[in-house]
């Protein structure tokens, strides 16, 4: 029996809700907005909002709520209730367009990177609605944009919507050049992000100080068995998994979002969700919803959901990748080279534009991934490394190489799987391989940005990506547009832009020391931290392109350069905090606990029998009196470390202070965890005051 249909999006105020309950030629109306991006008309918004109101209420909603996306990285909600006094001393149920449109949330509160003061309060919300409005927890929520007072965004989704804005501006202009294309008037991104993600049970995560304040294991020894095996990825999911999975699909369809594919990841314990493509400013607030309802229902399980990029050194951590592509109103993928890409003049200018943009902008997309979090992952081998390039496979390769030659691309027909085995079914070959180790791989009708952290907001990467990419088609279409050869123009531009920036372009194995020799060469940059990436943002090329399409202006981006330099030095500071309590109350106390047994072990050996033998008593007390001493030493070298950096802070300089809690703070907690996960390893486990590695990632069963 289907039981998918009846509850799919049934707690959203969808375009078939809609389209029952509002006027003809209010949702005529509306649907031109959400469509063709057409100015709100403010009696259309006092309809919708009554008609909403209605439906929420017949499902049991009693309050309201702007939903919107400050730049904490989560989702904020105030709710207000429905309720309007009446002069009876009674209350009716009311909402007006006004509410609908417009709130009025704490602007000083939220991170602003010095736009707004503590006494400069103010600040809007405003109704995105091209995003649909949902029920969550018995509350209608309206999915807004954030700003200040002063017109600045305060949130991820303005960029976003402007951004999109941008590129379906360009990119129409450059379809109107090419024929079949009439009937386009708007182009959309589209986004399906993967979603990586840890189960561990809740009785063994609360005994975890370090999970609970900073989402990762500051402390571990590596347990016997990780990954080395490769049985868990794809490997067959445990039945209290399959039941969390199974919830977790059933809320998410509830609320429109396309849950596809589950699976087990590489790492014990590690699982992942995939959605169906939609519409990039959906995928995003879809993503931010998935990864609420993760952690919930996680809990009515009796599980936490860990969404750190990095829970666990050793094994590899979560990421989020980000596949994107381009589409007309009309339908039309723009990634889809078709049966003859090589004949395909208009995927292959997109293409190009790709490129010479990626290229272009290696710092923006190395940016767009940059946290705290993310920095364990990129370089290991577990992700892409922090060096921007694209994978195109050899097929789109070997048709870029006969362009800029000027030979005919001598086209290789699809080859039949020989898997030798007669009863198997023959299929088609696919003209290129995955490449899992290229940060922005074409995967056949998409590129797939694979840098991007588990934690992490989708929105900042697609927003750096629809820019670079409206710069490049907007310089295109300056070109093409004044051409008088139309063909000939565009041939030499393809030509031109591949010569120019083919540098980018790298199909082999990432994680080869090698490509690092390579890539300094083809001058491409490698910025392996988040404090050396993020400088980037304020250069001029950068700057300009931000501006240029109305994306951010240059106190936009000032502000961004602020939050997340001071965001990686927040969470570095409580991570070593976090370090420096569980060392001096848990790792030190039950270190001398264990020599003081050692000792006592030994003495009462030697008064039993004089003769008796110690060398294993004495031997270990030997080693871990050493440890003990090495860990008090390095606690107190990571407690003046942390003082030093706070110093640094009060100067005001928050790059500075981000460098140095990257080389100062955060390496000499790599020093202290050395030598308390080697002193884990001799340590009888009742001694050990909290769960292992083994405990941690076999703990769901």
């Amino acid at each position: 029996m289907d039981e998918v249909t009846p509850i799919f999006g049934e707690n959203v105020f969808n375009e078939t809700v809609m389209k029952a309950r509002l006027p003809k030629e209010t949702f005529k109306q509306l649907m031109k907005t959400i469509n063709d991006g057409e100015k709100l008309n403010p009696a259309v918004a006092n309809v919708v909002a009554n008609a909403m109101k209605e439906w929420a209420c017949e499902k049991g909603a009693t309050h309201f709520t702007h939903w919107f996306q400050p730049l904490t990285g989560i989702t904020a909600e105030k709710h207000d209730s429905f309720i309007t006094p009446t002069s009876d001393g009674k209350v009716i149920m009311e909402f007006s367009g006004k509410e609908l449109v417009q709130g009025e949330p704490d602007a000083s509160s939220f991170p602003s990177g010095g736009i707004r003061a503590t006494f400069e309060a103010r600040g809007y919300t405003a109704w995105d609605p091209t995003s649909y409005a949902f029920i969550k927890d018995g509350t209608l929520c309206i999915p807004t944009a954030f700003c200040s007072y002063t017109g600045e965004a305060l949130d991820k989704k303005t960029p976003l919507l402007r951004s999109m804005q941008a590129i379906s501006k360009q990119a129409v202009r450059v379809l109107k050049l090419f024929d079949g294309n009439e009937d386009v008037t708007s182009v959309k991104t589209t986004v399906g992000p993967e979603q990586e993600y840890f189960l561990v049970d809740k009785s063994v995560y609360d005994k975890r100080e370090d999970l609970i304040y900073t989402g990762r294991t500051l402390f571990g020894a590596k347990a016997p068995k990780g990954q080395e095996l490769e049985d868990h990825y794809f490997g067959m999911i445990k039945p209290r998994v399959q039941e969390f999975m199974k919830d977790l699909n059933k809320e998410l369809w509830k609320l429109g979002i396309l849950a596809k594919t589950e699976h087990n990841e590489v790492a014990p314990a590690q699982h992942e969700l995939a959605p169906i493509f939609s519409t990039t400013n959906l995928a995003c607030d879809h993503n931010q919803l998935t990864m609420e309802m993760m952690r919930k229902i996680a809990a009515k399980h009796g599980m936490v959901c860990l969404l750190h990029e990095k829970p666990f050194a050793g094994v590899n951590g979560s990421g989020k990748h980000n596949n994107w592509s381009i589409s007309t109103n009309t339908g039309k993928n723009l990634l889809d080279p078709g049966a003859t890409p090589d004949q395909n003049a208009q995927f292959l200018l997109f293409l190009c534009a790709i490129i010479k943009g990626v290229d272009e902008y290696q710092d923006l997309l190395r940016i767009s991934v940059a946290s705290a979090g993310n920095d364990h992952r990129l370089g290991a081998n577990e992700a892409p490394p922090a060096i921007i390039s694209i994978f195109l496979g050899d097929e789109l390769s070997a048709i870029l190489d006969s362009i800029e030659k000027g030979v005919p691309y001598g086209k290789h027909e699809k080859e039949k799987m020989q898997i030798g085995v007669t009863v198997l079914p023959d299929f088609n070959k696919d003209t290129t391989d995955r490449n899992r180790t290229s940060p922005f791989a074409f995967t056949g009708n998409k590129f797939e940005f694979r840098m991007l952290g588990s934690n992490e907001s989708i929105a900042c990467a697609n927003v750096f990506l629809n820019t670079v990419v409206a710069e490049e088609l907007s310089q295109f279409a300056d070109q093409l547009e004044k051409a008088k050869d139309f063909k000939g123009a565009l041939h030499d531009l393809i030509l031109k832009t591949i010569k120019e920036h083919k540098r980018i372009i790298f199909n082999g194995n990432g994680y080869d020391d090698s490509w690092v020799k390579e890539a300094e060469k083809r001058g491409l940059y490698n910025l392996k931290s988040t404090p050396e990436a993020l400088p980037h943002i304020l250069d001029e090329k950068n700057v300009k392109v931000f501006e240029k399409f109305g994306v951010y202006s240059k106190v936009e981006l000032e502000s961004r350069f602020e939050i997340h330099n001071e965001n990686y030095s927040k969470i570095i500071n409580i991570e070593a905090e976090t370090m420096l309590e569980m060392a001096k109350k848990d790792i030190l106390p039950a270190a001398s606990k264990y020599a003081n047994k050692l000792a006592q072990t030994i003495g009462l050996k030697k008064a039993a029998c004089g003769e008796c033998d110690t060398t294993y008593e004495s031997a270990m007390l030997k080693k871990v009196s050493a440890l003990t001493s090495s860990i008090y030493s390095k606690t107190d070298k990571l407690e003046s470390e942390v003082l030093a950096a706070k110093k640094t802070a009060d100067a005001g300089d928050s790059s500075k202070t981000a460098f140095f809690y990257r080389e100062h703070v955060f390496t000499a907690m790599n020093e202290l965890r050395l030598c308390a996960d080697e002193l884990e390893t001799i340590t009888p486990k009742e001694l050990w005051p909290f769960p292992s590695y083994g405990d941690l990632l076999f703990s769901v069963r």
